[in-house]
């Protein structure tokens, strides 16, 4: 259980698919060859089969395409929420590219020193994340920094000494078959899990040119990481029972202001949400 809620906290995720560069480069597939024949290539040598035909890829060799968070700053006594997404312009040509995405994100948590929290964090998102900027040739300098003590500074790259990242799924469960998945622990708290998209169909969309229902599904599980590591605050006592109904409060007011603010696919979120706390 962790023993701190930061000033800051983000809960984030990130969405990544099979680089095709990457596939070409290591399989020494033609340049011409087309991105779906490359992804398909990846995939048979990550050991597809008829049953799972996209096998989870080592993260080196996949391509980060979106990153979002739950941004939670308490400050003088209160407590403002922000949803941030990146690319924040699925049009822009700049800001879509692999590297404005990485950089972007390192660069603002080396800046504002966040609590990061995250769902198999540790070991995935956390890990592409590095993988992918040692690939790019990105520097994070700021997100790298580690202090001397554990006690005198955040350190994303030491998850046993500090509490500067967080994975709910090394709190709830760790390893093997017992370990729940961040829609099953969702779902069953009442919490929307997966809507309409899942992990395996993000590619596809990439392929088809989709990126902005990437990113809505991206901050989907933003909201549902945000508010499970709500409950799991709760549940080790950072937050009392009127805290915790305060919090998800906050939440669905940050929810309703994106929503007129023109996210209007947040809606079905929120009807999601409306949904199953009817039920449970």
């Amino acid at each position: 259980m962790f023993k701190t809620v930061k000033n800051r906290v983000w809960a984030f995720d990130a969405e990544w698919i099979p680089d095709p560069l990457a596939g070409k480069l290591l399989y020494g597939l033609p340049d011409d060859m087309a991105d779906l024949e490359v992804l398909k290539h990846m995939w048979e040598e990550g050991g597809a089969t008829e049953e799972d035909p996209t096998p989870y890829l080592k993260t080196v060799v996949c391509r980060i395409v979106s990153v979002a968070a739950i941004d939670r700053l308490e400050s003088g006594g209160s407590t403002k929420l922000h949803l941030l997404s990146l690319p924040r312009d699925v049009n822009d040509p700049e800001q879509i590219t692999e590297k404005s995405v990485v950089s972007t994100f390192l660069d603002k948590v080396g800046q504002y020193k966040p609590q990061l929290v995250g769902y198999n964090s540790a070991s995935a998102d956390l890990k592409a994340f590095i993988q992918r900027s040692i690939v790019l040739g990105i520097q994070a300098k700021g997100f790298c920094s580690r202090p001397n003590k554990p006690w005198e500074g955040d350190d994303y790259f030491d998850s046993r000494n500090s509490e500067a990242s967080v994975d709910i799924k090394e709190v709830v469960g760790g390893w093997g078959k017992a370990t729940p998945s961040l829609n099953e622990m969702a779902t069953l708290s009442g919490i929307p899990g997966k809507i309409d998209v899942d992990g395996e169909k993000v590619a596809f969309l990439w392929l088809d040119g989709k990126l902005d229902e990437i990113v809505a599904y991206n901050e989907f599980d933003a909201l549902t990481t945000y508010l499970v590591w709500l409950r799991v605050a709760h549940f080790g006592g950072h937050f009392t029972g009127q805290e915790y109904e305060t919090e998800q409060e906050l939440v669905r007011e940050l929810i309703l202001s994106e929503i007129e603010n023109g996210k209007i696919h947040l809606k079905k979120y929120l009807e999601e949400w409306n949904r199953l706390k009817e039920r449970i």
